[in-house]
């Protein structure tokens, strides 16, 4: 089995007329922590909506190229996007909880699958929440509503939410960017865990927290993939003069 689980060949994306990614050719492995760096408005994050058709919901939005997960080409005719968006989940950059108890948030997804047996969504809410780290602290009040919950706990509710359909890949937009510096490192540490189990893509403004929980590296700018490597090598031996004025803080 190739070590590869998403190939991504020569991707553009059009809103109307304007091209804003610009044939991107990147690959991702399973087991490994991807971070996508880059100055705003750069390309990563419209790139990683990319990776589960989120741009669909986008009238201009237009996506030419071939993305395929586990060799099938996720925008051919015949994909299932609702199966897609299970085996590709998403966790975005403001928490966003449902307003419905703890227990209701983490099973939204397999109720919606048309999962009933009560044993099967216990054990799913139980393992999902260990596994977003967040168990010993909310086992006692589940189902007391989401919203009473901190940001980092909420941010955490939303990966386990993910987690519950168990998918193969999670797609992570900034995920600690709006939380303090304690709930980052949390789910900075539960990342290097995930990864054992899961491929991650995680876009993020922050160069400390790629160079600490990435195995890969790629870096966007103006709509290009300027080039992907491992991360120390990245960090400390770019190939491009783009990525060494970015990583030097001499832009961005």
């Amino acid at each position: 089995m190739s070590n590869e689980i998403i190939t991504a060949e020569n991707v553009k994306l059009h809103y109307g007329d304007f091209e804003a990614l610009h044939g991107i050719n990147l690959n991702f492995n399973r087991n490994e922590i991807t971070a996508m760096i880059g100055p705003s408005g750069c390309g990563k994050s419209t790139f990683l909506r990319c990776l589960n058709r989120m741009n669909d919901l986008i009238d201009s939005a237009r996506v030419e190229g071939t993305i395929k997960l586990n060799g099938s080409d996720i925008y051919a005719a015949k994909t299932d996007i609702v199966e897609l968006r299970k085996e590709v989940g998403m966790v975005f950059q403001q928490p966003i909880p449902f307003p419905f108890s703890i227990y209701d948030n983490v099973i939204y997804g397999l109720r919606i699958a048309g999962i009933r047996d009560r044993q099967v969504l216990d054990e799913a809410v139980e393992t999902s929440l260990r596994q977003a780290a967040l168990w010993d602290e909310v086992k006692d009040k589940l189902h007391d509503s989401a919203l009473g919950l901190s940001g980092g706990q909420q941010q955490r509710v939303a990966i386990a939410r993910v987690l519950a359909v168990k998918p193969k890949v999670i797609l992570m937009d900034e995920p600690t960017s709006a939380l303090d510096p304690i709930s980052a490192t949390q789910i900075e540490n539960m990342l290097l865990e995930l990864r054992e189990q899961y491929t991650i893509v995680l876009v993020t403004h922050s160069m400390h927290q790629a160079s600490r929980i990435s195995d890969r590296t790629a870096f966007f700018l103006q709509g290009n993939l300027i080039e992907a490597a491992p991360t120390k090598k990245m960090f400390l031996n770019p190939s491009k003069k783009e990525t060494e004025d970015y990583i030097s803080g001499r832009f961005g």
